[in-house]
């Protein structure tokens, strides 16, 4: 019988469902946005929220298919030399990454294969060691599909969060727009603590994240910092237009960071220069440690920096938009922004000094593999880690 940390549990397996109806739900939002600004004639919004759903679908397809390629010829993972992949053969991979539903296909191997080990009853007859290697496989299905949704999150969430936020703040809002940023908001905050949960069960020499406080400490510190991060980039949007060349700047500044630790996750140099791109937005708006090393200074250095951004923002506005010190929204939002700066480091400070699980590979955020493995847990082992 397996112990309960080496389970992919009935519990785990119905809440894969409850993120595939939310990643549904994503979709739907971004639709009903691109729809209601065209309607309105809003073509700039339409466009940016256009360019934020094709940037986080595109990115998601081709690293996922680059992924199932990379398995097909991991002689490990594939000893027979099969010319399917999970089933499908490499052109129907293709077709249905080229029309957007890899995510979708990942979805159903990952239910299709979690179905047959957890659910039926037929599985008796396998050694302890057997179930151990079927249950690891499907928390590395789940990590793959937790890193291309982590991806989705700050490509796609997080920018349509921002453009929403910047809309509501300075023109009138609609039930739409609220729903779409509940809908935004819950995303980043499934990505994060799945992912996180995710990656550390499919790792075997790295302990799972404990349910409960530590999760909710680990969760509170993530959306806090990224929520007044995402505030304070709004104010700033509000104060001038050349802001987005300031954030332009920033995720030069993130891209270049990852480019100067010589990342080595992906099988060519092409993708590796993309996922780089990829790490550069997403240190927009959250810290992750890239290589596995110790990051206390680069996240100290990280949050010292999104501290003062935060401050200056809401203090800008007011000095130099002399109009807006009354409106309404200031004062609410820039409580926001304090008070969520101030309880994610709080969060932050606590969870890794008292509640972050040790184990052999223990550092602030990443590890990285060694000895034998297959690409997938090559893959795994490279995967950032918040």
């Amino acid at each position: 019988m397996l112990d309960s940390d080496s389970q992919y549990t009935k519990l785990r397996w119905s809440l894969t469902i409850a993120g595939l109806a939310l990643y549904a739900l994503d979709i739907w939002t971004d639709i009903a946005l691109a729809l209601k600004y065209f309607q309105e004639k809003q073509y700039a919004w339409t466009g940016l929220t256009l360019v934020f759903v094709l940037a986080g679908l595109l990115t998601t397809q081709l690293f996922s298919y680059a992924w199932y390629r990379d398995d097909a010829r991991d002689v490990l993972r594939n000893s027979e030399g099969r010319t399917t992949i999970a089933g499908i053969s490499n052109c129907g991979h293709a077709a249905l990454h080229l029309f957007g539903l890899g995510v979708f296909t990942r979805y159903y191997h990952l239910l299709k294969k979690g179905f047959k080990v957890i659910w039926t009853t037929t599985r008796s007859s396998c050694t302890v060691e057997e179930q151990r290697d079927e249950h690891h496989y499907l928390f590395c299905l789940a990590a793959d599909l937790s890193m291309l949704k982590l991806f989705e999150a700050f490509l796609e969430s997080a920018p349509q969060l921002l453009l929403q936020l910047y809309i509501v703040l300075g023109h009138e809002c609609s039930i739409v727009q609220y729903l779409s940023m509940a809908s935004f908001f819950f995303n980043i905050a499934w990505a994060l603590v799945d992912y996180r949960r995710c990656l550390r069960r499919s790792l075997p020499l790295v302990r799972e994240m404990p349910s409960g406080l530590p999760t909710a400490v680990y969760l509170l510190y993530k959306l806090c910092t990224i929520t007044s991060r995402i505030l304070s980039y709004s104010l700033l949007l509000m104060l001038s237009a050349y802001s987005t060349v300031a954030l332009t700047l920033l995720w030069l500044l993130g891209t270049t960071f990852a480019h100067s630790l010589r990342t080595d996750f992906c099988s060519s140099y092409g993708l590796e220069l993309l996922y780089r791109a990829v790490i550069g937005a997403i240190l927009m708006f959250t810290f992750f440690n890239v290589k596995g090393q110790d990051a206390k200074v680069a996240m100290t250095v990280y949050y010292a920096f999104h501290s003062l951004v935060n401050i200056m923002a809401p203090l800008l506005l007011a000095l130099l938009k002399p109009e807006l010190q009354t409106a309404m929204f200031l004062l609410p939002v820039s409580g926001l922004i304090f008070g969520g700066s101030v309880l994610g480091l709080t969060c932050l400070v606590l969870y890794y000094l008292l509640l972050h699980p040790a184990g052999k590979w223990r550092g602030s955020d990443e590890v990285d593999g060694l000895g034998q493995e297959t690409e997938s847990m090559g893959r795994l082992r490279n995967f950032l880690q918040p």
